[in-house]
Parts: C-alpha cells; structure tokens; sequence
C-alpha cells in the first residue's frame, strides 16, 4: 500500500539557518506542541544523525509511547525525523528550510510528512480523513506559532541570555513559560517542593525555607506559585491556603533575593484581576483602587510581600493577570467537554465582563519583562476587550462548530460551586490596561475568535480530496511557484535545501 502524502509550505521572516537553530532551541518541541494536545517530552535527543526522541501521548484513555530518529540532518538546511516505534505503521517527516534569494531575510519553511494508518486498508478507511485533518490543525498551529515567536524575536531581542528562577513551573502558565524562555536562549531554575533534576531548586514555603545559596547567579526571577483558587469548595481551610500560598510564598520568596550577595535584577510577580472590585459599573484599570472581596484581599496583600525585593533595589513588575486561556488547563479546558457534547451555554444572566488573556501573550510578556526596564509596578494583561460572559459562550461554541443553548442559572452554578462563583465566574469584572500601550506591546491575538481559533486549531477544514500523489489538497500555496524554481535553479540563498 502507497504511503500517504501531506505537506505544509509557510514564509518565515529569517534566513534558513536561523529557522533551523530555532528548531535546534532547548524547549522547541515543547513550544511546537499544541496546547489541545495532552502529550509530555519523555526525552529530547539531539537533532543529529540517529539522535532520538521520545513522547508520551494520550490516546483515547491509553498513554502510548513514539520514538523518533533523526536522519538526513544537515545543518541549516533540512532534517528527518522517522518512527522507530509508534502509533503509525509508516511515519516519516522531512523539515526544510529553504531561502528565497542571496542574502533574503526570508525563508519557506517546508513540512513534508509521508505515512501510512495503522492496520492497513481498514485503518485508512476509518482513519484516514481524521488523520489528515489532525495533521493540519498540528502544522497550520505550528506555523503560525513558528513565524509570530520569530518575527517577535527580531523586533525585541533579547539583551542577554538570562539565568531565570521560576516558581510555579508545573502549573498552567509555568508549562508554557519555561520552553518559551529556553527557547529564547535563558537558562531556567525550577523552585519546587520535590527538586529532583539539574534545574531544580527546593523550598517550602509553608516552613520558611528556601536556600538560594548554591543555586548560583540568579538574573530575574518569575513567580507563579499559588493555591488553586478553583481548585474546590472555598471552605475555610482552602481560603487560608489560598489566601498564606501567595501572601507568605510571595514574602519568603522576596526576602531571600533580597539578601543575596548579588540580587537578581526583576522580580516578575503574578497577581490578578480579582485585586479590583467586581461590580456592574465601573470600569478599571491600572489606577483603580483595590475591590473588597475575598479575592481582592488575596490579591493586595499578595502584591504588597514583593515588598522586601523593591526595597533591596529589585524592578517588582505584578502582573494582574486575566482569566488565561489555554486548553491545556484552567477554565478553559473544564468548558470544552460540555461545549464539544453539545452541552455548553452563559452562566448566570450572561452580562457578567470576564477579562481575558491567551497564554502566548501571557508569556511573551513575561520574555519582554524581563530584560525591559520599563516593566515595572504594576502591568493588567489583559486582552484589548473584555467580553460578556454570553459573547464568550458564543465564541467558543463556534470555534468548536457547536451549538450553546444549556444555560446555568446563577443559583444552580452557587449550588455546585459555593461562594467562589460569586467572585470568579458571576463577578462582573471589566479590566483594560493602559500601561500594555504605553509600552508598546501588540496582542498576538487581540480578539476574542482569533485567539480561540488559534488555541483550538479550528482553522477551518482542508477541501474535500486529494491530488494524484495523495497530497491534500490545499488552497494553492503561493510559496510553491517560488521553491519549485528554486529547486530546478539547484537552490536559493546560502542555506537552500
């Protein structure tokens, strides 16, 4: 049986070797992995001829393992990477890097993947226009990410590499943060309970202890940690944790970059939106005073332990961060389920305004921060609009192409919930950010559809069939016209493939 053909052709605003030094980065994999998909790195092998990598993937309940070797690597130009083991009977995956023209600082990044389904004819039958779909939601995400985390990196470089603490490393937005921050060339410390890796570095905040003195030269720190605050039922127990995790976390944290030798300079520390009152008037930004909620206490006295770190000389930026989204985690992933069964709808009256933030800009903020000095006090990320909680329904149903009509009635989400709906999903809570413009910061996704579309890989389907060699077909790709000459000229620019 034939293999199946895909190909995925984009223009990425670098020369090839940079395009493939980028896919070299520490992290890359991780950052090229798409959030909807439950899968974790097992092994990251060197990009060189027979280096392996290994990746644990969910599959329906099962976990199951792919290993890949490269072959075929050469430098700056191309590499391969082939199934040993895996859900495939036959996967093999050419990436290329292809310059335009002598000196170009543009490329066309080139996926070539030949396949074959498991259990042959059958396996093709029932899974092959499934296969195909995935493939491109996977590359069209891919592609997208690849060019906008380039095109960033050149109109904001990096000063320097960084040595980087992160606290909170295992969470929604630490996942994201540490292979984006490696990938940007910084050297990543992980503060945590159980420090068991090279990387890692031990405390307990419930203790008091953190010893930073063999962790080396810190250059900035980035402080996640925290209690879930949807974690349960806001029993009293679970309030003090949520309410000492970030009030006395954030101060022993603080105190100790403090009395270092040679402190680091930037602390970037989380807070969030809840710091502001939730009501059904006023709008706020960074000027707005502090709410009265629970919440709102969390979040003041949260702020106020980064205290110690300014004093000692530290830039503090707190960052009061909307509701993040990503599928890989938060209260998005808990609506896709529902919303994908048909089951979706508004809670409440639906006029509630939540405050929102997709997790690229979340952590490209915290890239920028770090080596920016203008980056300090306090900084709302959130999106440009904040959206009713009814839009938000609407939005998301139609990214996933379903319908919304089950509505929770306010009552029924404070039977399920307790008190804690009343400050997070039926809290009116319109926040905009002015310091975001004033320091020149442009939302990868500013609105509310593009940036679900974008999470979600709802890109819209490929036309129906194929061409003679099996290959989708596509719109025509403008690019192809461009390689194709290319190739027949034997190659354009110093690195063409």
């Amino acid at each position: 049986m034939d293999d199946e053909k895909f190909e995925k052709i984009s223009s990425i605003p670098c020369t090839p070797a940079e395009l493939d030094a980028w896919h070299r980065q520490p992290g890359a994999l991780d950052r090229l992995t798409p959030p909807w998909e439950q899968t974790e790195i097992v092994e990251h092998g060197r990009i060189e001829n027979a280096g392996r990598t290994t990746v644990r993937f969910k599959s329906g309940p099962f976990w199951r393992r792919w290993v890949a070797e490269y072959q075929a690597v050469e430098e700056g130009a191309e590499f391969t990477d082939v199934q040993v083991a895996g859900p495939f009977a036959a996967w093999r995956h050419r990436h290329r890097f292809l310059g335009k023209s002598q000196g170009s600082k543009e490329c066309s990044l080139i996926d070539e993947v030949s396949y074959r389904a498991p259990f042959g004819l059958a396996g093709r039958l029932l899974a092959g226009r499934w296969i195909r779909r995935k493939l491109e939601r996977l590359f069209t995400y891919r592609h997208e990410l690849t060019g906008t985390d380039i095109a960033r990196a050149a109109a904001h470089p990096a000063p320097e590499p960084m040595r980087v603490l992160v606290t909170g490393a295992s969470g929604l937005v630490g996942r994201a943060l540490v292979p984006y921050l490696r990938m940007r060339g910084h050297t990543v410390l992980k503060l945590t309970r159980d420090a068991k890796a090279n990387d890692e570095v031990g405390w307990d905040p419930g203790a008091r202890q953190l010893d930073l003195s063999l962790a080396g030269k810190i250059d900035a720190a980035v402080h996640l940690a925290g209690e879930n605050i949807a974690g349960g039922r806001w029993t009293r127990a679970r309030r003090d944790r949520i309410f000492y995790s970030r009030k006395d976390g954030t101060r022993l944290l603080a105190e100790t970059l403090a009395k270092l030798d040679e402190p680091p300079r930037a602390l970037i520390s989380a807070s969030g939106i809840n710091y502001y009152e939730a009501d059904a008037i006023n709008t706020h930004n960074e000027d707005s005073p502090v709410g009265t909620g629970f919440l709102s206490e969390v979040c003041r006295e949260w702020e106020l332990a980064t205290r110690p770190a300014e004093d000692a000389g530290i830039r503090v930026l707190k960052l009061r961060i909307g509701m993040v989204l990503t599928p890989a985690g938060g209260a998005l992933k808990k609506m896709l389920l529902p919303f994908k069964l048909g089951l979706g709808g508004r809670v409440g009256g639906g006029r509630q305004r939540l405050s929102w933030i997709g997790i690229d800009d979340l952590v490209d903020m915290i890239d920028r921060a770090l080596g920016d000095a203008a980056w300090e006090g306090v900084v709302n990320a959130v999106a440009a609009e904040p959206a009713t909680n009814r839009d938000f329904t609407r939005a998301l149903a139609r990214a996933l192409r379903r319908p919304a009509f089950l509505p929770v009635p306010g009552w029924a989400a404070r039977l399920l919930f307790g008190e804690m709906v009343d400050e997070t999903l039926l809290a009116d809570l319109p926040v905009y950010s002015k310091r975001l413009p004033a320091l020149g910061y442009e939302l990868r996704h500013p609105g509310l559809d593009g940036a679900l579309r974008h999470l979600l890989g709802a890109y819209g389907r490929p036309r129906a069939g194929a061409d003679g060699a099996g290959r989708i077909a596509l719109t025509p790709n403008p690019v192809r016209p461009i390689i194709q000459a290319a190739e027949r000229s034997g190659g354009a620019g110093e690195n063409a493939g």
